[in-house]
């Protein structure tokens, strides 16, 4: 029987891991999902944050859990993926949304913060998928992986903004997200990938004070920057049945800064 669009995405029975989660992008996804009937368990650094971000999400109905863990590094990132799966289980989808910036220009980029930023926004999500993967989703073949990429990585930057190390890593998440569901097709596992535009945040502040709130909003043709509900649709489509067909693919979220841009 053909299911309802609430049936199909209806996350109820789920479980979810999202890195990043205790605050801005990935905690926008962990209320998504959770809102939908999902367990979620978040992840960041800093156990306050998330024990504060835990608290949110269970104000809200939402069965949620946390580990602390620093994705720039491979032994917490082996631990956060056997510890989340001893806690609750099989591991159903995964946002890979840990990430770091660095602003400098490309000819005097310290080369120890480009491998800081590549080894957080690429290396870790090649790991955690890994390890999830194998552990949880092909032996049930089955499982939703969720990168956050960013169009940074459809091309260059505004005059005055200088993060070649975050641009080129997120360029790298948009082709890691199309090889591995090519290859994972094979597994039942989808993965697919968000790009951000400009949402504030902490990772965007250095960003919004060069620029300017306002004139980074009056490049999107809707003239405003994402909000706190901007990622949740896009979120639950792919976490769910509703997306069941969709792998492989990347959606700007970016009130459509990329179509005049050139992204």
């Amino acid at each position: 029987m053909t299911r309802t669009i609430q049936q199909l995405f209806d996350l109820k029975g789920r479980t979810a891991l999202v890195t990043g989660g205790s605050r801005g992008l990935g905690l926008q996804m962990a209320h998504a999902l959770g809102e939908a009937g999902a367990r979620v368990l978040i992840s960041s650094r800093k156990a306050e944050d998330l024990e504060q971000a835990t608290a949110e999400l269970q104000a809200a109905g939402i069965d949620a859990r946390w580990i602390a863990a620093d994705c720039q590094h491979e032994d917490q990132i082996r631990q956060l993926a056997s510890e989340s799966m001893e806690r609750l289980g099989d591991i159903d989808i995964l946002v890979n949304n840990a990430g770091a910036a660095w602003g400098a220009p490309a000819e005097d980029h310290p080369l120890d913060a480009w491998d800081k930023v590549m080894n957080l926004n690429v290396r870790s999500y090649f790991l955690l998928s890994q390890l999830v993967a194998k552990a949880s989703m092909i032996p049930r073949r089955k499982g939703s992986i969720i990168n956050t990429a960013s169009i940074a990585g459809l091309g260059g930057n505004p005059p005055g903004m200088k993060t070649i190390a975050y641009n080129t890593s997120k360029g790298a998440v948009i082709n890691f997200t199309r090889a591995l569901a090519a290859e994972w097709g094979a597994h039942g596992i989808r993965v697919n990938a968000i790009c951000p535009g400009f949402f504030p945040s902490k990772m965007t502040q250095g960003t919004l004070k060069a620029m300017g709130e306002e004139k980074l909003a009056a490049h999107a043709p809707l003239g405003r920057l994402g909000d706190d509900e901007d990622l949740k649709g896009l979120a639950l489509l792919y976490a769910s049945d509703a997306g069941k067909h969709i792998t492989g693919q990347w959606l700007a979220v970016d009130g459509g800064v990329s179509i005049v841009t050139g992204g």
